[in-house]
């Protein structure tokens, strides 16, 4: 079995290339196999390296070091492959996607990837872009794709960024029109705040719209807000950004679906597990099973 750690420098606060490199190179002593490590030159280039190493035909482990951006970016390459299993080592700002699991803090050090547990998880289609997590368009999606923007700001660090970004799309303006369809044929269309499609059941570093929500059902759960003004929007975002959308049924509707596409007039910011595309008729659909995911031993609960 290879080991092959993908490391993004630029996630989080600070490069984690030369303590991610160490911690490998021990993790792979102890196990007695071989390791690689690959540092990201540029946007696209993990995915290409996941790529490569699916095409070799070896049995590889893929350890996507960073963010949700990273994971992303790696499952976007390894998608297909049955040589490859892959894994998040967190050193990204948000790291949404563990905290789904019973134990998120075990993938913190590689020293647990000694004991790991492999499971097949869910994928979703985002006009050929894959996720493990959420895709989002709309308010939501406008403020997350602006945030990394803020923080480079010096006086715009942690939440100060969320919230500078949440100011300007108040501003700019909250719904947009928007027609949702799904695979029964069911239409909703008007001025829509968001449509977020979840797979998991974190995104945004604080958001936890559906967390009955499941990598492992074949299912999206999807939530759709309507027009909310500028006035009701930090209540009802509120409780979106919580679980608690069913304080709202006359705001936000909940539906579960295997697919589902979403058009608007103009293209609008699609978020990506926290990367950003741009599309104004967008197909989302689930692909059960279609990634193998391992974890620290005792991670998954």
């Amino acid at each position: 079995m290879k080991h092959l750690f993908l490391i993004n420098p630029h996630a989080g606060k600070a490069d984690c290339t030369a303590e991610i490199t160490a911690a490998a190179k021990a993790l792979c002593i102890r196990l007695g196999e071989p390791c690689e490590i690959s540092v990201s030159a540029h946007p696209g280039h993990l995915t290409a390296l996941a790529r490569q190493a699916g095409e070799s035909g070896e049995e590889t482990r893929l350890y996507a070091c960073g963010g949700d951006g990273t994971l992303n970016e790696v499952i976007c390459g390894a998608a297909g492959y049955d040589n490859l299993s892959v894994t998040c080592v967190p050193c990204g700002s948000g790291n949404d996607f563990i905290k789904q699991f019973a134990r998120p803090e075990l993938f913190f050090d590689l020293d647990n990837f000694r004991q790991t547990e492999t499971r097949r998880i869910d994928l979703i289609d985002a006009g050929g872009r894959k996720s493990a997590n959420i895709v989002s368009v709309g308010f939501d999606a406008r403020i997350g794709t602006s945030i990394d923007a803020y923080r480079r700001h010096p006086l715009l660090s942690g939440t100060r960024a969320y919230h500078a970004s949440v100011l300007v799309n108040l501003v700019k303006g909250v719904s947009k029109p928007c027609r949702l369809e799904l695979e029964d044929g069911f239409c909703v269309e008007g001025d829509l705040t968001l449509v977020c499609a979840c797979n998991g059941s974190w995104y945004g570093g604080s958001y936890h719209p559906v967390p009955e929500a499941s990598i492992f059902d074949g299912i999206l759960d999807v939530l759709a807000v309507r027009h909310v003004s500028r006035l009701t929007v930090a209540k009802v975002i509120g409780a979106y950004q919580k679980g608690r959308y069913a304080e709202f049924p006359e705001l936000i509707s909940h539906y579960r679906t295997r697919s589902l596409r979403i058009v608007t007039p103009e293209e609008e910011p699609v978020n990506v597990d926290g990367e950003l595309m741009m599309c104004r008729d967008l197909r989302i659909t689930v692909e059960p099973g279609a990634l193998s995911f391992f974890a620290p031993e005792g991670a998954w609960g």
